[in-house]
């Protein structure tokens, strides 16, 4: 069977650009909100929200961090079982792609977070959330290692990820 290496490339470029996008966003937004929580001095005039929420935030955010490790790791076990290279590589990309979401949707929780309750625990969730999406990043040797491919199939997802 022959490799569609330009639809192979296609993916691999989508998949880091997006996180490119996805980083582009989260970070600003944090950043800014974490300017506004240490500065002291501004007032957005928000409105009180019960303190149900911030666990309730907390949590998510928290159960979300976790799940999407284990989430990843069945649509890894389901990559691996595939028998084409080209069908476990895009199996792989879109797991990741999936896990970049979840990430940055917890990103945005602990941004909201830490704009309504102004509790050290949602930058602690930004920060490992930050830990997680730079593990996440797909590169060749951690895409070959994670897949247990060979050493040749190494060398064609090499050849991929280059510009």
């Amino acid at each position: 069977m022959e490799l569609d290496i330009a639809k192979l490339k296609k993916h691999y470029r989508r998949q880091e650009v997006t996180l490119l996008v996805l980083m582009l966003v989260a970070l600003p937004l944090f950043g800014i909100v974490y300017l506004y929580y240490n500065s002291g001095n501004l007032h957005w005039d928000l409105p009180e929200i019960p303190d149900f929420f911030k666990g309730l935030i907390n949590g998510l955010g928290f159960g979300l961090l976790i799940g999407q490790y284990f989430i990843f790791r069945d649509d890894l076990k389901k990559s691996r079982s595939l028998e084409s290279f080209e069908e476990k590589i895009i199996c792989f990309l879109d797991a990741s792609r999936k896990r970049f979401f979840i990430l940055f949707l917890i990103s945005l929780l602990s941004t909201l977070g830490l704009l309504f309750f102004k509790s050290a625990w949602f930058v602690i969730l930004f920060a490992l959330t930050l830990v997680f999406f730079s593990l996440a990043k797909v590169s060749p040797d951690r895409t070959k290692r994670l897949l247990r491919l060979s050493k040749e199939e190494g060398e064609i997802l090499r050849a991929i990820s280059r510009p």
